[in-house]
């Protein structure tokens, strides 16, 4: 198995784990909070996507899907375009709604994005520095281990507050 080929079956395990968590939602349940201050299942979804589209995008030297499809301008949200979510406050958190169609739709343009891309690699490309600003600089393998990591610790996260909704569903 090439490091590609790992990267890919990663990757290949979050559409269905992000499936799972929102379809047969309603907006309202995609913007349950169990606090005032939590994350929304709607928000962690949209926020992951946002993550791996800003991070994908620049080290593939590509657009950003939520610009270059008309995402930012079909969903809506009241923050500029480059907005990925990273430090949003409740009030921000509040503002991410949207449907299973959106998120879903959003995602799986991204992750497409990604797996294509990732498929391109080899090995020694792996290597390559995609962000100096840290020590040791950042190679697009760690990179690419770190938006997986995200996209796995998000929507483990939407998965809990689903398992949540259903609970109290059945109470």
């Amino acid at each position: 198995m090439t490091s590609s080929e790992l990267l890919i079956e990663a990757f290949d395990r979050i559409p269905a784990q992000v499936h799972d968590v929102v379809e047969g939602l309603t907006p309202a349940q995609l913007t349950f909070r169990l606090d005032r201050e939590a994350n929304s299942i709607a928000w962690l979804v949209w926020h992951m996507s946002r993550i791996a589209d800003d991070h994908i995008a620049e080290v593939a030297h590509k657009p950003q899907v939520w610009t270059s499809s008309g995402w930012a301008t079909r969903w809506r949200l009241p923050f500029a375009p480059a907005d990925t979510g990273y430090g949003h406050t409740a009030k921000q958190v509040a503002a991410v709604t949207g449907d299973a169609e959106l998120l879903l739709g959003y995602f799986g343009a991204v992750n497409e994005m990604t797996t294509r891309f990732v498929r391109t690699l080899t090995d020694s490309a792996l290597d390559r520095i995609v962000d100096k600003n840290w020590d040791p600089p950042v190679t697009l393998g760690v990179r690419l281990v770190s938006v997986a990591g995200h996209n796995f610790e998000q929507v483990a996260q939407a998965a809990f507050i689903r398992g949540v909704l259903e609970r109290n569903a059945h109470h």
